[in-house]
């Protein structure tokens, strides 16, 4: 059986490249994509490699997710597991927990849950006389009110989010326990926001130790990951004062160790979306629709990846008797 689905398979090969016109327009190799990508769609989750979905952080520019994650969708792309840092981590939880569609389109006025959000506007002498720094807990009440009183278990698709210990400097993996301060400890700015206590921990901003967190899929059970990517371009950013500057330390940091992460994922979508400040939720609308245009663009080479990647185990589907029939799934020449 198994020698036979590949004759016919390489027959398919040889027989569409010298076909001069096949469905309109569409090329062979366009043609042989999506007959293996039917085929491997139809394979039940645990018969094909367990695809993880990777969102990094980035501020404002994480909202560029969104619009990854919405072109996945609309193309049957799987997603098994998600794994997020800072905003890829409220990204992800929600998208994870199945509130993605109507409740992410809001994140952006949820953003502005405290006046620290603006930078900008934030007095530097103010800052320095206030008894504390600023909280993130409206934050974590947010993610509480749209992903639930949820444990990680509880999701409906496994997830995983990254801090980093004040204290050690160590990076914390979060996949159980309760999802909302978690999720609040993965986006907690250094130097901002008070650090998030939890489990006897003093917590910051995950971005700071692993700004891609690819490990973390992996921990999950991924075995194919595919990162969305949305680091800064400092070259296109002013910095206007102290806070500012702290940040883009960050970010510069988290882009530098982020190499490794970029090196062990099986795909990267990079968005165009540089010159979008961290703190600047007014264009957050922007970077949707930039994260939409840069996956739809990458989406077929990650189709043709995936497959590549899933042969094995396309090839053992059809060597334990899944009936390729060839003259149904045989393209018809169009006269």
């Amino acid at each position: 059986m198994m020698h036979r689905t590949l004759i016919y398979v390489l027959f398919l090969i040889s027989w569409l490249s010298h076909l001069p016109l096949v469905h309109g327009t569409e090329s062979p190799d366009t043609l042989l994509r999506d007959f293996l990508w039917e085929e491997l769609a139809e394979l039940p989750a645990s018969q094909r490699p367990k695809v993880g979905l990777v969102l990094s952080g980035g501020g404002a520019r994480g909202f560029a997710h969104v619009g990854t994650i919405e072109v996945l969708e609309r193309a049957g792309f799987p997603v098994d597991v998600v794994a997020g840092t800072s905003i890829g981590a409220i990204v992800g939880s929600m998208y994870a927990s199945g509130a993605f569609t109507a409740k992410l389109k809001e994140l952006a006025r949820a953003a502005r849950f405290d006046q620290g959000t603006n930078l900008n506007r934030i007095g530097l002498i103010r800052l320095m006389v206030t008894e504390s720094l600023l909280s993130t807990k409206k934050m974590e009440n947010y993610i509480q009110s749209v992903v639930g009183n949820k444990q990680f278990h509880e999701l409906k698709k496994p997830f995983a989010c990254v801090a980093m210990d004040l204290k050690t400097g160590e990076r914390i993996i979060f996949k159980e326990g309760w999802v909302a301060p978690a999720v609040r400890a993965s986006m907690n700015l250094p130097g901002l926001f008070k650090p998030v206590e939890y489990r006897h921990r003093y917590l910051v901003d995950g971005g700071v130790v692993d700004y891609i967190p690819v490990d973390a899929a992996r921990q999950l059970g991924a075995q194919y990951v595919l990162a969305s990517i949305t680091e800064g371009d400092f070259s296109q950013t002013s910095v206007t004062n102290v806070l500012l500057y702290l940040q883009q330390v960050i970010d510069i940091r988290g882009a530098l160790l982020s190499k490794a992460s970029r090196e062990s994922a099986n795909f990267i979508v990079e968005h165009a979306v540089g010159d979008i400040h961290f703190h600047e939720f007014t264009r957050s609308g922007e970077a949707v629709e930039r994260g939409t245009i840069a996956t739809q663009e990458r989406l077929s080479k990650a189709k043709e990846q995936y497959i590549l990647f899933s042969m094995p185990y396309l090839m053992t589907s059809w060597k334990k008797g899944t009936q390729f029939d060839y003259e149904a799934n045989i393209p018809k020449k169009i006269n």
